[in-house]
């Protein structure tokens, strides 16, 4: 049961074969299962008995409140929940608990979604593993699956594999069958790097497709919050949900509210797919370009029109996130001063110290080095050396995917990331902002034009681990994007991991 599409399971909850309050203990038995995957901070089980119930007499009245009422969901912990702790797996935060849910949040909630727990991350979203939040790494499902622990060479034990991140205990969340989608927050590919390495289908929208408010900020202007699903059809349902103007968000567009799904035989051969020769980088491992080519050739099989494209200025988009990244974080760090809400020092001989202590002790090494840097890039002497030239160079960035597009290009194929999971001991040999500079090569060009893109789980590396495509759009042709999404999803067969009782997971067709 744990294993159905949305769709499938509210058709389930409709037609009585189980009821939302017995789903709902099925996911929270699951999460106790795979407490070893540390994938989430806080499980609300109480609530979401409490919201399973209520799901339950609406059902039994004949008048859910919609396709997601009963459904469990889990939601990143940097968005604002009422009563319920948002931690940001931070220190700062261990203890805040918001008066206000989120706008997107409060959407699935109005929906009759059922909350099942705040998942594990990043501190801050801060990273690209999930491996450096205060409350421990996340694991990655796959890394006890069979294909991956029958591998030669692998001690179970010691080699499990990461998440990705920063949204990594959503994706884990998904992958693990404890939720059905998972909210997670998009920068700079911080939804579709975890999605990718743990099989999931991962939905960056357009940027103000959907409201930001109470979504604890990274980068104002570049943060979306994302859908992390099991199929393309459940992040379309999600998406159309989600959507909207808010006005506690003034960033947030209006969008045609659509429920109408997926073509189901969507016709490609009047689709023109562009292939970037700069996302062939240095790294990119044989089984992701395997994988890339073969998905170019089932298009240009099914009649598309396959192009190489250029994007002149990738090359230098990560230098440029770095520098815009770290500025936004500098300014929306200030807040948290131990005054008003957040940990507070006990050193406090002046309120200089206390302030300076506080800090220190609140965030980690990787929240105070983007501090520095950013502090350091707004400085008189180095804001038009820095900060004003990243800017111009985003607009260039822009301008190159704005270009391809204007040329007849439909849709970009490329690699989520530049290779499968990698092991938590590999993994963690270097520090944070290599990795961040490793795995969003391919995610944040996106985040910095403001598209819309996703990643779809193609086929299982020669290790047994989950590879993931990203397909990249226009703005606000999140629609048409999920459609040829779900064109390759209905040919490529993906396994999912099967809803079994034993930590090693057998494996299914989906």
């Amino acid at each position: 049961m744990l294993s159905l599409t949305i769709k499938e399971a509210s058709l389930a909850l409709r037609e009585g074969k189980i009821s939302p309050v017995e789903l709902c203990r099925k996911c929270l038995s699951r999460i106790k299962k795979t407490q070893h995957l540390n994938a989430y901070i806080t499980v609300t089980e109480e609530q979401a008995v409490a919201q399973a119930l209520e799901a339950e007499a609406r059902l039994m009245r004949g008048s859910p409140k919609g396709v997601l009422d009963g459904i469990p969901f889990a939601v990143k912990d940097n968005f604002c929940t009422e009563n319920i702790k948002t931690t940001c797996a931070s220190r700062m935060l261990k203890d805040y608990t918001p008066p206000f849910n989120a706008t997107v949040v409060q959407k699935l909630l109005d929906q009759g979604a059922v909350l099942v727990g705040k998942t594990n991350m990043d501190e801050f979203a801060m990273g690209s593993g999930s491996t450096d939040g205060a409350f421990g790494p996340v694991r990655n499902p796959w890394g006890y699956a069979a294909p991956y622990r029958e591998s030669p060479g692998v001690d179970p034990d010691s080699d499990w594999v990461v998440t990705g991140g920063s949204s990594g205990g959503s994706a884990a969340a998904v992958a693990s069958l404890t939720s059905f989608l998972a909210l997670g927050s998009d920068t700079g590919g911080s939804t579709r790097n975890p999605g990718a390495l743990c099989g999931a289908v991962a939905l960056k929208p357009t940027y103000g497709l959907l409201s930001r408010h109470g979504l604890i900020p990274l980068v104002n202007s570049l943060d979306v919050p994302g859908v992390l699903t099991r199929s393309v059809g459940d992040a379309a349902l999600v998406l159309d949900v989600l959507k909207g103007v808010d006005v506690k968000d003034s960033t947030t567009i209006s969008s045609h509210s659509t429920f109408a799904p997926l073509p189901e035989d969507l016709d490609v051969s009047k689709l023109c797919v562009g292939i970037p020769k700069e996302y062939h980088a240095p790294g990119l491992s044989e089984d992701t370009l395997q994988q890339w080519r073969r998905v170019a050739d089932m298009f240009e099989r099914a009649g598309a029109r396959v192009q190489q494209v250029s994007l002149p200025h990738t090359q230098f988009s990560i230098v440029c996130y770095h520098v815009l990244c770290c500025a936004e974080v500098a300014s929306n760090m200030a807040r948290f001063d131990g005054l008003q809400y957040g940990h507070r020092s006990r050193t406090d001989s002046s309120t200089e110290t206390m302030y300076a202590t506080s800090r220190h002790e609140g965030f980690n090494d990787v929240v105070r080095g983007r501090i520095l840097s950013g502090n350091y890039f707004l400085l008189k002497q180095s804001y038009d050396k820095y900060f004003l030239k990243a800017q111009k160079v985003r607009r260039l960035i822009t301008e190159d995917f704005k270009q391809v597009f204007e040329s007849g290009v439909d849709v970009l194929l490329t690699p989520s990331t530049l290779t499968d999971a990698a092991p938590y001991s590999d993994f963690t040999q270097e520090d944070n902002r290599t990795r961040s500079l490793q795995e969003d090569v391919f995610t944040q060009p996106v985040n910095m034009a403001g598209l819309p893109a996703v990643s779809v789980p193609t086929a299982l590396s020669g290790r047994g681990l989950p590879i993931g495509l990203q397909l990249i759009a226009p703005a606000l042709q999140d629609r048409a994007l999920l459609s040829v999404a779900q064109w390759i999803e209905q040919r490529v067969h993906f396994p999912s991991i099967r809803d079994s009782e034993g930590p090693s997971e057998a494996l299914s067709t989906a």
